[in-house]
């Protein structure tokens, strides 16, 4: 398949482990993470070599806890000639933090990916899309914090997360303390007034692949970039599989084995480039942190 437009889109990789997953944590504590067999470094190494085989480069939304035992991988991303962005620490929901302990989060992780990689981190991603109405006060912290952009905001209706009436494209976000950063939400299509989510983790893996050639089409023809994401656990079918509901089992283990296959279908058919090199003529309307931003 061709794409329709030449639009390039945003690819983004959020790096943890299987275990650090939110479909996991009713069955896995934080206490356990150590003791647990870690296969983050194979399995990002294996997205670099798909990457690599595209010649395509992205941004790895890297989780604290993996850069803090994980140096080196963050180097191989970075060498690799990925971009860099945080992507918490703990892997905590924000909406369930208080402002100081996102902060804090934010800072630890911060700070250890950019001491492994010796350059600074500009772009944040909260854990599951956790900046929702009620905790867009994280984005009044990460301007603070000299993040440039966020990719947290999911304009859909979902039991997790979602502001449904946010912009679907790029926007400018400003804080209740006067400071603003640039909104990259998660790529929606709309139908009949409504948003639906595709392009990325569980939407890419289990629905039919022409559902997200449909939404690709679609935003590209409104002259917007599409922003994908996954993890590299999901390219990974071999992954231990601790006991788990059956709604989550279904969200986390679907289509495992067919996940690589449909990357590299992406990736032959759509330009794409890491969120910081997206180019800088896309859609932006001011918005405040008590309202939604939406695109003119």
């Amino acid at each position: 398949m061709e794409a329709s437009i030449s639009i390039v889109n945003g690819l983004t990789v959020d790096v943890e482990d299987y275990f650090h997953a939110e479909a996991l944590a009713g069955a896995v504590s934080r206490k356990e993470w150590d003791s647990l067999e870690s296969r983050v470094e194979r399995n990002t190494r294996r997205v670099l070599e798909v990457l690599d085989r595209h010649q395509v480069r992205a941004t790895f939304f890297i989780l604290g806890w993996v850069a803090h035992r994980y140096a080196g991988l963050v180097r191989e991303i970075q060498t690799a000639g990925h971009e860099l962005g945080c992507h918490s620490y703990w892997h905590r929901l924000v909406y369930r933090l208080t402002p100081a302990e996102f902060r804090e989060d934010t800072l630890q992780a911060k700070k250890v990916i950019e001491d492994a990689a010796g350059e600074a981190v500009v772009g944040y991603r909260a854990p599951t899309f956790s900046v929702v109405r009620r905790s867009f006060w994280a984005l009044d912290i990460l301007a603070e914090l000299g993040f440039q952009y966020d990719s947290s905001i999911f304009p859909v209706r979902h039991d997790r997360y979602g502001v449904p009436d946010y912009s679907r494209f790029p926007c400018r976000h400003e804080g209740q303390n006067g400071q603003s950063l640039t909104e990259l939400p998660l790529s929606t299509f709309s139908l009949m007034g409504t948003n639906f989510p595709f392009g990325g983790g569980g939407y890419l893996r289990i629905l039919p692949l022409g559902y997200t050639h449909f939404g690709f089409r679609r935003v590209n023809r409104e002259g917007m970039p599409v922003v994908v994401y996954f993890h590299p656990w999901e390219l990974d079918p071999d992954q231990p599989r601790p006991n788990l509901g059956l709604r989550s089992r279904f969200r986390h283990y679907t289509n495992l084995d067919k996940m690589e296959s449909r990357v590299d279908e992406l990736l032959r058919t759509y330009a794409f480039a890491p969120l910081a090199k997206l180019p800088a003529h896309t859609r932006c309307k001011t918005g405040s942190s008590t309202s939604s931003p939406r695109a003119s």
